[in-house]
């Protein structure tokens, strides 16, 4: 059934898509050849059409190939030989013995980490030794303490014997 042709004279066709399309004029953009008309041939396959003299390979006729590079790895490369970030160290001491300089020989050890996997030698070297002074101080000072504290335990357990 043809959609303009309506068994009742008097109806209108339910949508503007019913209608035959505006005729263009000429003006503007010339017509390619890439793109043949459609009028009297019959219809095409779905795709881009290649262009003249162009062959088409795959099973599709009009199909593209596009060739794509694999993605370049950007990522900085660590160095061959990192400087120790006394990682293991730092948290041995943040827990057992001194907690604020145990802390700061952590941040001192993920930023020698840091530095090693950009690849920055001198920050890492600074950052490296710098963690390993904290640790070193936190051990001295935890041992300190846990001297003091076992001295005064013996003493205090010592003067309650005497009574």
């Amino acid at each position: 059934m043809d959609p303009k042709k309506s068994p009742k004279e008097g109806l209108q066709p339910l949508l503007p898509l019913q209608e035959d399309p505006p005729e263009y004029s000429s003006h503007g953009f010339p017509p390619s050849e890439i793109y043949p008309s459609t009028s009297g041939q019959p219809a095409q396959q779905y795709g881009a059409p290649a262009a003249p003299g162009r062959r088409i390979q795959g099973s599709y006729p009009g199909q593209t190939v596009v060739t794509v590079q694999p993605p370049v790895n950007v990522s900085f490369t660590p160095l061959d030989n990192p400087l120790p970030d006394h990682l293991c160290y730092s948290i041995f001491t943040m827990l057992c013995c001194c907690l604020p300089l145990g802390s700061a020989a952590l941040v001192y050890s993920i930023t020698t980490r840091d530095a090693n996997m950009f690849g920055h030698q001198p920050i890492a070297s600074r950052n490296s030794r710098m963690a390993r002074i904290l640790n070193h101080v936190s051990l001295g000072l935890g041992l300190f303490i846990w001297l003091i504290t076992v001295i005064r335990i013996i003493n205090f357990v010592n003067e309650v014997n005497s009574y």
